[in-house]
């Protein structure tokens, strides 16, 4: 990964510990989405690289990821976070659908 890229050069193994009910791969994944990206498409293929899957797979992974209490146990911070921009895009593209202005 480029760390032009992220803010922090941090490993994404060593940022906190895996805790019970969470795989390494979990672990990982949430300790990546800690990252702020600069460039249009870096994230994509740092995804690529680290995780050797579409970008589709690894956000449909991390949707399942969040919805579970042990990564809420993990990272509650993020997790919330991250929750709460799903529920923002999802409102909106409801709101898109229906011709509602958000």
């Amino acid at each position: 990964m480029d760390s032009a890229n992220a803010s922090s050069s941090e490993p994404a193994e060593a940022a906190m510990p895996v805790i019970a009910g969470l795989s390494d791969r979990d672990g990982q994944i949430l300790a990546f989405e800690r990252h702020w990206w600069k460039y249009a498409g870096a994230k994509e293929q740092a995804i690529r690289d680290q995780f050797q899957m579409s970008a589709t797979r690894y956000y449909q992974v991390l949707n399942a990821l969040i919805d579970r209490p042990e990564a809420l146990a993990h990272d509650p911070l993020l997790v919330k976070r991250l929750r709460r921009l799903r529920a923002a895009r999802q409102r909106a593209r409801s709101a898109r659908r229906l011709g509602i202005e958000v």
